[in-house]
């Protein structure tokens, strides 16, 4: 999916609250390091996110954002892969505090996930989730977007390029009454003309 694809799906999908939850979360994602390699990026053992890994080092190149191109953390890496593609496990025993883990898993994620994230999380990582209703995974994450497997709006691959092309935005700072006036906005709902 290119830049113009997702502006059209953005565009459909203007009033359903999508293109919204997916900056706020890429935002969120974004600000979570800032250094290079300090985002991981991880999925199940049958299903690691190439395909996100692939789109968030496109726009960490296009946009001059070192901070989102991704390590891809892999369960089995062949020794004889190119060496952005023979990061293990042991990448994830070594993370800390200033970096971020993003989880991204369509089914349930497995027990043995589950206990790496854990204990990423426990030494400091920030955890996201991109997932698709996993309760267990929403719990360990600080913050997650969840794709249910029954949505009809949103599939969990254009989940996933939303998420990606939102992260390679620039969003201009807010100031101090910007920020209250959203936070207001949150708690009593937006002014009503």
């Amino acid at each position: 999916m290119n830049a113009s694809q997702v502006a059209a799906l953005r565009g459909l999908l203007s009033t359903t609250g999508w293109p919204e939850r997916t900056r706020e979360f890429a935002r969120a994602l974004r600000s979570s390091t800032k250094r290079p390699g300090g985002l991981l990026l991880i999925g199940p053992p049958e299903d690691e996110p190439w395909h996100l890994a692939a789109h968030l080092d496109d726009e960490s190149r296009l946009n001059a954002l070192p901070e989102i191109s991704p390590t891809l953390v892999r369960w089995d890496p062949p020794p004889s892969a190119p060496p952005h593609l023979r990061i293990g496990l042991d990448r994830l025993e070594a993370a800390r505090r200033g970096e971020a883990l993003l989880v991204v898993s369509e089914e349930e994620t497995p027990a043995s996930l589950l206990e790496r994230v854990d204990d990423a999380r426990r030494v400091g990582a920030t955890i996201f989730a991109l997932d698709g209703d996993d309760r267990e995974l929403q719990g360990l994450a600080h913050e997650a977007l969840t794709v249910p497997a029954g949505e009809s709006l949103v599939s969990f691959d254009a989940a996933q390029h939303l998420v990606s092309a939102a992260a390679g935005e620039s969003h201009p700072r807010r100031g101090l009454r910007d920020r209250l006036a959203g936070l207001l906005d949150t708690i009593t709902g937006p002014a009503v003309d």
